[in-house]
């Protein structure tokens, strides 16, 4: 019997499956068949087969997605030598702190950064940009910091579930009239997970009713304690309107940066990451990258996720043309094949042939395995798990999203799971928010291996959608009962869930009809699935559920109408729920039992 970890394929038949474990595949057919599993030796194998026929030799089988182990082998072919050259302490040089800037919307992220960006002071470059990359670099005596530009932490999120670490340091910008609100508190809970230092911007000091110190004591309440406090979380007070503080921040960013003591070395060929990509009429694929060490030139042959090339051209932040890319500095790359994933990795193969190999090697396992590589580097936490690693004798950490529809339903919810840990089981919240669950939730999730419970709110279409194809777990409960007796099954490894929730269909409400002797009807549009007399509903307002039910009235036209289907009009009339207003959500489901685990 091989001993140690054994790779494979999902979807390998038993004539690939017998030889890895020094078995024929008339072995593998005949313990299948006592099991009462009908395959043949070409037929593809689930994975419960393969993990079946693995524990029954005692074998440690690791499942991979088709083409990954290929994939596997050319980059340790390929790429091995190149480790070592990153590991030469003699070459390593510090580099420039790479910036992210979050915050709550409105709370002046995008005039800091001008400002910022203006303040540059090397001579003829303020105001000197002439295309916007997604990041750029600004030198401040005589220091480059770089500064990326992201559309918000989502985006942070995102290329932090796909294993990019690309922020060293993140800067929170909170107004100082406004405090902190939901989406400061969502930015707090993603630098935290992403384990990188904190420097709070307290902007907008230059308004009359700035308060400061009620900015800095919110923040205290949510672990971020100020120096001034005897914490250790840098505060800056500025003005992105005038300009005050901006030179303070910049200070502050560069002193935490020789703090981390931030290193890379420029020697050996280059290795970075894809901050966004696109189709560009005239230019081709072109790939916004920061790199992360070595240095990218012109004409060198790259591979990022699918995608390869040879570099055509290098463009930096102020849109002129460059020989080479140092470590940390962000340029516009153009000369790939495909535009690649945000998040993928770039490098920079020994020649062009060993780039389209590989990166026809990833095009084919994406293929294969059915999904987007975005979508494939991590998932969520499931509860059934949990027991698993309480049983290695693990101290298990169960990390949970939790959103409420209300701020004391929140508090009521953390207090009375808190109460269920243990010494084996500890609970760790990776984010508390009030509202229904969406995307960004479903991203945090799946970057912080979360499961996400929700309380008295649904997930929206898009939320669901993402969940299903990142593998992140949705719980979601209108009894708090309910919610602890699962979350302490599955500490003590007895969760089984008889009953599964389907949705079945999803409509919205574009206009409100008052019917005399009837009541409230309303004009709805099927967005998915479908409508049927008679089904279980939910009435969601902005992802929160104010009301279940059933319909009793279904229409089409001024006909009656037994289903409706997504992308038609139909009029709903609800059992005994008449508070109906424009851009509500109507969700049908059905509860169908399954078998207990």
């Amino acid at each position: 019997m091989p001993e140690g970890e054994i790779i494979v394929e999902r979807g390998s038949t038993a004539r690939d499956l017998g030889p890895k474990l020094n078995r024929s595949a008339g072995d593998v057919v005949r313990f299948l068949l006592l099991q009462g599993e009908m395959v043949t030796a070409t037929q593809s194998l689930t994975d419960d087969m393969i993990e079946l026929f693995a524990a029954e030799l005692g074998a440690d089988v690791r499942l991979v997605d088709p083409g990954e182990e290929r994939e596997a082998e050319l980059l340790a072919k390929y790429f091995e030598d190149e480790e070592d050259e990153d590991e030469r302490e003699e070459d390593l040089r510090p580099r420039p702190p790479v910036v992210t800037v979050m915050g709550h919307v409105d709370h002046g992220k995008t005039l800091l950064l001008d400002r910022i960006r203006h303040s540059n002071v090397v001579a003829g470059e303020a105001g000197g940009i002439t295309q916007h990359i997604g990041a750029y670099q600004v030198t401040w005596q005589g220091r480059a910091v770089t500064f990326i530009d992201t559309p918000g932490h989502e985006a942070f999120t995102a290329m932090r579930a796909r294993g990019a670490e690309v922020t060293d340091i993140v800067v929170l910008v909170v107004a100082a009239d406004d405090g902190v609100m939901p989406q400061t508190v969502e930015a707090i809970d993603h630098a935290k997970a992403a384990d990188v230092p904190i420097v709070v911007a307290v902007n907008k000091m230059d308004r009359p009713d700035a308060n400061p110190d009620r900015v800095l004591q919110q923040l205290a309440e949510r672990g971020l304690v100020p120096e001034a406090w005897g914490g250790d979380t840098i505060t800056v007070q500025v003005s992105a309107l005038d300009g005050t503080g901006v030179d303070e921040l910049l200070g502050q960013i560069t002193l935490v940066a020789e703090v981390e003591e931030l290193q890379a070395s420029p020697e050996g060929r280059a290795r970075g990451t894809v901050l966004e990509a696109n189709l560009e009429a005239g230019r081709g694929p072109v790939a916004t990258a920061i790199i992360e060490s070595g240095t990218l030139r012109v004409g060198d042959p790259v591979v990022a996720g699918a995608a390869w090339g040879r570099v055509k051209a290098l463009v930096d932040d102020r849109g002129d043309h460059v020989k080479e890319a140092l470590p940390s500095m962000p340029v516009q790359v153009l000369g790939f094949s495909e535009p690649p994933q945000a998040g993928d990795e770039l490098r920079v193969a020994k020649d062009l042939t060993t780039a389209r190999t590989l990166g026809e090697a990833r095009a084919q396992r994406f293929r294969l395995s059915g999904h987007l590589p975005a979508l494939s580097a991590a998932t969520g936490a499931r509860l059934e798990d949990l027991f698993e690693q309480i049983q290695r004798g693990e101290t298990a950490t169960l990390n949970l999203v939790l959103k409420a529809d209300v701020q004391g339903s929140l508090e009521a919810v953390t207090e009375s799971l808190r109460k269920l840990e243990r010494e084996d089981v500890k609970l760790s919240f990776v984010h508390r928010g009030v509202g229904g669950i969406t995307e960004n939730d479903v991203q945090l999730a799946r970057a912080s291996n979360a499961t996400i419970i929700g309380f008295n709110v649904r997930p929206d279409r898009r939320a669901r959608e993402l969940a299903a194809t990142s593998d992140v777990e949705i719980r979601t409960y209108e009894i708090i009962y309910k919610l602890l007796e699962d979350i302490e099954a599955a500490m003590l490894g007895m969760l089984t869930p008889d009953t599964e929730e389907v949705v079945t269909g999803e409509a919205e409400v574009r206009q409100v009809f008052r019917i005399p002797r009837v009541g409230a009807v309303a004009g709805c549009y099927v967005r998915e699935g479908k409508i049927t007399r008679g089904s279980k509903v939910r009435f969601l307002r902005e992802g929160v559920v104010i009301w279940r039910g059933t319909i009793t009235s279904l229409r089409r036209f001024k006909e009656d109408a037994r289903e409706v289907q997504s992308g038609f009009e139909c009029g709903i009339g609800l059992s005994d729920y008449q508070d109906l207003k424009e851009g509500d959500v109507i969700e049908t489901f059905e509860e169908r039992e399954i078998a207990r685990s």
